[in-house]
């Protein structure tokens, strides 16, 4: 199964998570300014992933899936975002439930629920753990495209 890892990273975090997803399951990896929306259709599973800001995916996350069209139609599809602990940050809700929205919207099979990896402060580091938790997470989303 071809599988592409999509990411956009401010200060590293979401970079380390997509690579941590692209090692478990064998996917390439390229940050949002590396891929055009005509690239998407040669991809069984694309997982798309952003740090949360303000509640939403980065501007270049957005601008993507803005142009994405119908690339995406069919296509296997998930979502992950990295964010604060902190309970203040649920007011304005995180950035993979709104990538995994968009992805629905243009037609993308949905493959489990968006998930959410924590970082310690607003600049990082990950939280202990999360990269094996992104690898699981990844395997399992691969596990359910596969049944």
């Amino acid at each position: 199964m071809r599988t592409l890892v999509i990411y956009d990273s401010t200060y590293g975090n979401t970079e380390k998570v997509a690579q941590a997803i692209g090692q478990a399951i064998a996917a390439e990896v390229r940050r949002v300014g590396q891929v055009s929306p005509s690239d998407l259709k040669a991809f069984d599973l694309v997982i798309i992933g952003s740090p949360t800001m303000g509640g939403r995916p980065t501007e270049a996350i957005q601008g993507l899936l803005k142009t994405a069209g119908s690339a995406l139609q069919g296509v296997s599809a998930a979502a992950f975002d990295t964010r604060l602990t902190a309970k203040w940050v649920r007011i304005f809700n995180y950035a993979a439930p709104r990538i995994a929205g968009s992805l629905k919207e243009m037609g993308a099979a949905l493959l489990g629920s968006p998930e959410g990896f924590f970082v310690q402060g607003k600049e990082g580091p990950l939280k202990e753990g999360e990269l094996e938790r992104a690898a699981e997470w990844a395997k399992e989303i691969v596990k359910s495209k596969t049944r």
